[in-house]
């Protein structure tokens, strides 16, 4: 690929559930704030719900779509989200992950899962940009690290790094009617993390967030902002947080979305 003169952002991103997509207030902040954003020539996607040992990449052809939830009503299982195929990006990945010594494998059937497609779908609603998803290496900060650190290159060249999870994911706190004082407490200590541009506190929040546990009993959803950092660093420019606060229907879920430079 060729490289761009412009550095694209990186981002992070509160992705939410299938339904989010009938809220029309969510639909507008997030449509307002990606076209605010450089027009990318490609998307790299990191989604919470994808992990694989090693690093996969998936399809680089349209394939299905991933419905990866359960109890929804049934238009949620025949949503589409037509994007091109990302052939250029996923060779770019390649080289960059064999520059970088990390293992990976092609898995061109795998479709994009709604970590991926439903933040899409309102921030870039006509499809017509070109999507690659690669899966999380699994949930080992460190190797999350040096995996953002080998993407990084991609955002001289035009593509738009997104990852995509939860900042706070506890299911067992779905039935709070309020946010619970440790949401906020570790939601507030990542965002102050973000702006000083700590990496190192985000690979080690286990030992030093507070409420770590308990904000993430498996922390798959807090492992893609690992990344994004670590993409981020080279040039991590201003941090700020076009989205932020709890979900209304979901308390304890920070609705908490960043964007690197």
């Amino acid at each position: 690929m060729s490289a761009n003169q412009d550095t694209m952002p990186v981002v992070f991103i509160a992705h939410g559930a299938p339904p989010l997509l009938d809220d029309a207030s969510w639909k507008s902040e997030v449509a307002t704030w990606a076209r605010a954003l450089p027009v990318p020539k490609g998307i790299l996607s990191l989604s919470a719900h994808w992990e694989h040992q090693p690093v996969a990449i998936g399809a680089t052809t349209r394939v299905p779509l991933i419905y990866d939830f359960h109890g929804f009503p049934e238009r949620y299982y025949a949503l589409e989200y037509p994007s091109p195929g990302a052939p250029e990006v996923a060779a770019r990945v390649r080289d960059l992950l064999r520059e970088s010594g990390i293992a990976f494998v092609d898995e061109p059937s795998r479709g994009l899962d709604h970590g991926t497609y439903v933040p899409l779908m309102s921030m870039f609603p006509d499809a017509d940009i070109p999507v690659l998803q690669v899966s999380l290496p699994g949930l080992d900060p460190k190797a999350l690290y040096a995996l953002g650190r080998a993407l990084s290159p991609l955002r001289g060249e035009g593509v738009l790094i997104a990852a995509s999870g939860f900042l706070t994911h506890n299911m067992r706190s779905l039935s709070e009617r309020m946010t619970p004082a440790w949401a906020h407490e570790f939601d507030a200590w990542v965002a102050e993390v973000l702006l000083r541009g700590d990496v190192d506190a985000l690979v080690d929040f286990h030992g030093r967030a507070p409420a770590a546990r308990l904000a993430h009993p498996r922390e798959e959803h807090f492992a893609p902002v690992i990344a994004a950092a670590a993409a981020a660093m080279s040039r991590v420019g201003k941090v700020t947080f076009p989205i932020a606060g709890f979900w209304s229907l979901a308390p304890s879920f920070s609705r908490r979305t960043v964007q690197f430079g």
